[in-house]
This record gives C-alpha cells, structure tokens and sequence, in this order.
C-alpha cells in the first residue's frame, strides 16, 4: 500500500498538472540569473538573457511594469501577476503572463510565465467567428426583406402554412387583409365539410408529388377563391405554399384604398391597429420606420409589444387605459427597432368601441430629444445660422443638433446621387457600415425623396 502511495506521488511530482512555460531567476535588481524555457520557446537560445535585466527583454512600453514587480518583491514580497510583449532573441515577440514570487529581501525572485499565444489566437478565432457571424446574420436579414417584398407585390394572396398543424407561418398583406391570414393563425377553420374534403385532397397530392392543380373554394362571404397548393421541404417540418385568387365575378374583399387610408398610409406619424391581445393586423409606412421594417407583413401577426424596449411599456397597459378612460392622450413610451434605434413617441390611442373593444388604433408622434421635426420645420441651413435667422425660440443645443442632422442630410444624399442609389458603395465611401446607413436613409426618408 505504501509502495502504490509513493509511486502516485512520484507521479504527481514528475507530471505536474500545470507545467509553466518560462521560468526566469532573478537577483535583488532584477537581473536575470537563470532562465528554464519549455518546448514552447522551441529552438530560442534564451541563455543569451543570462546578466541582463528583465526589462531590456520586454517591449520598451511594458519596462515599467516589470519595474514595479521588482520593486514590490525587493521592498514587501508582494506577487505580482501581469502581462508582457516578451522579446525573444530571434525577434519574435510573445504575449506572457508573468506571476512574480519573492524568494526573501536579499534572495532575489522567481518569475513564472505563461505563454499567451494559443489563447491570443483562439480570441482572434473566436472575433473572425463572430464577424462572419454577424455578416451571415444580416445577409438573411437582406435576403428575408427582399423574400418579403416579392410576396407583397403579388397580386395573389400568398401564405405559407406549417403542413403539420396548418397554422400559417407567414403570409403577405393581401392574404392578411382579404383572408384574414396571420402569422400563427389557423388556415380557414371555417370551411364547408365539402371544401375541407377537396383541400384535403389537394394537400395530400402536393405532398406526393410536389405541387397540385387548382381548386375551388367557397367562403362564408360568398366569394370563390382558386387555390394552388405546393410542398416546400424543410429539414424540421414540411410547409404547404398556397397561392389564392379570386375568380372573375367574384365579390372583392379588398378594395383600393379609399381617401381615409391614403391619408392613413401617408400621414407622416406611426399610425398601427392591433387586436384585441396587441397582434397588428395594420401598418403604415412610418411605423414601419419605427420598427425599422422594410415591408408591412413583417409587422403583421406580431405583437406590438415587441417594439417596446422596457418591461413595464406593454399593450395591457394602454388597453387597459382604453378600456378605463376610453381613450389615452401623449402617453410617453420607447419604440426598439429591429437593428437596435430606440426612439421616444407619444401615443394617442383609441378602440373600436367604448365598451369591449375588439380593435385599437394608436397614433405614435416621435418625440425623440434630438430635434426630429422633418424637413423644412427644424432643418436650418449653415447660411441660416450665419446671419441669425434659425428661429430664435430654439436652444443652443437643439441648433446644432438641427444643424449637423442637416449635413448629415446632405452628405448621405451627395453619396447616394454619387453611387446611383448604391447603397453599399454609399457605405463605404461615407465610412458607415449598410445598416447604420440604411438607419439614416430611413431617419431622413431620403429613399422617397
């Protein structure tokens, strides 16, 4: 028993756990006396350090560091623990962390070092990953936006429906507004026993063999739909792309815009309708660049709450000072964009009905500190602050910010005009990255100037 005792400890002595890469025996001034180098310092003749102090082996910005760690193990036998760019003999340079040990006020010191390059280089990895990350992440963003704007410019209504449950996943607006298609609803619960059976069938065809010929089907409004079924595979679930159009004669369930939507659609405020448990079934174009969006059906079916950067701002709270007061004025709260652009608005909020609302509308003002009033309102020219005419009501400090949001302005548009609307090459040339950029082309609407 003793005998395996001693041949583990012997072990243990022989094969240390931590073995250090360097160890450096110093006198009382610091100079170095003995130097024990492992395989990582390869074929370096670190004997040539032998009589020069520690310093004159370190980059020349690190000398007074070793110097401090001499100092406090000459005068308290304090330890030290720090890093050096250590200079070999070749040239080469090495990231080491040193940790200093007092061997007694006349003995000297020993310091034990630990070569930093593998994990030097598993942190430059580890950055290159996260770029490449980073990059691939905003690549799919570009790709889903375009993916999206194909979508809403057809002229079908156009859904993508999980083949397991049949809830849709994601649909564009014409399939919102006419079919009433949202992310996460049912796809048409309320069919005949008939039409269930014929989209039964036309679903178990696409699933052998890829797509399926049109059929018919009738809704409760009295309008006939033509429906073409095809099977998009995935590696997790199988999903149903389902084109529908309505057939000739049949009533329209979406209209052009009447004059109230134009204003709607172009009023320069947020303006958003949500249901009943905050999901938005309606849009406008300046909302959009709240949440930083490029296309509506990227907001319809998700819940207004997710624009919300703090906890305690949340669609309970406004609908419950709906449903209260029956209408809310300039509640202030903070919109979070998709790319991370945190705005204060005022929202003024209203349901469909006094008692119960089944829908609400919300009308956002950007209320931001900076000066965010548009165009001709707050924008002063440099020739305007000149000869005194920005309007003398304004501070100081929002005069600048006006004026610097101006060139600002101007720059992003010279570099647009100057790439022919090329985004990228704008990026590049103004040194911003293509999202900072398409935050300020949003900011300044300079896409529909």
């Amino acid at each position: 028993m003793k005998e395996r005792a001693s041949h583990f400890g012997a072990e243990m002595i022989d094969e240390p756990a931590d073995k250090p890469d360097i160890t450096l025996t110093l006198d009382r001034e610091g100079v170095i006396r003995n130097v024990t180098p492992s395989d990582a310092f390869g074929s370096e003749s670190l004997d040539q350090w032998r009589g020069r102090p520690w310093g004159e082996t370190v980059s020349p910005e690190l000398v007074d560091r070793v110097d401090q760690a001499i100092e406090a193990a000459r005068s308290s036998g304090d330890s030290q623990c720090f890093r050096v760019q250590q200079r070999l003999p070749s040239g080469r340079e090495l990231p080491v962390e040193y940790t200093t040990v007092s061997l007694g006020k006349k003995a000297g010191l020993v310091a034990i070092g630990r070569n930093l390059k593998n994990v030097s280089d598993l942190q430059t990895r580890l950055i290159d990953a996260l770029k490449a990350r980073e990059q691939d992440f905003w690549r799919l963003r570009d790709i889903e936006r375009r993916y999206r704007a194909v979508l809403d410019a057809s002229t079908d209504a156009v859904a993508l429906v999980r083949a397991s449950n049949m809830r849709v996943v994601e649909a564009n607006v014409r399939a919102a507004r006419a079919l009433g298609l949202l992310p996460g609803s049912q796809f048409l619960p309320d069919l005949s026993t008939r039409d269930r059976n014929a989209l039964e069938a036309a679903l178990e065809l696409a699933r052998s063999q890829g797509r399926a010929p049109n059929i018919v089907l009738h809704l409760q409004n009295g309008s006939q739909w033509s429906l073409r079924a095809s099977l998009v595979t995935s590696d997790a679930d199988p999903f149903y792309l389902l084109q529908m159009s309505t057939l000739s004669g049949a009533p329209e369930t979406v209209s052009e815009p009447d004059g109230l939507e134009q204003i709607l659609h172009r009023i320069p405020d947020a303006f958003v309708i949500v249901d009943r448990t905050g999901v938005v079934v309606k849009a406008n174009p300046s909302f959009l660049d709240l949440a930083q969006v490029g296309v509506e059906s990227a907001v319809l079916g998700q819940n207004l709450g997710r624009w919300f950067s703090r906890p305690a701002e949340n669609f309970s709270v406004i609908a419950g000072l709906v449903q209260r007061h029956g209408s809310v004025r300039t509640l202030r709260c903070r919109l979070e964009g998709e790319l991370g652009l945190t705005t204060e608005v005022e929202i003024s909020a209203v349901g469909d009905r006094s008692n119960n609302p089944k829908a609400y509308g919300l009308l956002m003002r950007d209320v931001s500190p900076r000066d965010s009033r548009r165009e001709s309102d707050s924008t002063f020219e440099l020739d305007d602050l000149a000869d005194d005419r920005a309007p003398p009501k304004d501070s100081l400090d929002a005069v600048v910010k006006a004026s610097v949001e101006s060139i600002e302005r101007r720059c992003i548009d010279e570099a647009l005009a100057s790439c022919r609307g090329n985004r990228t090459l704008a990026a590049r040339r103004l040194g911003l990255s293509r999202q900072t950029l398409h935050v300020k082309i949003n900011k300044y609407k300079l896409d529909r100037v």
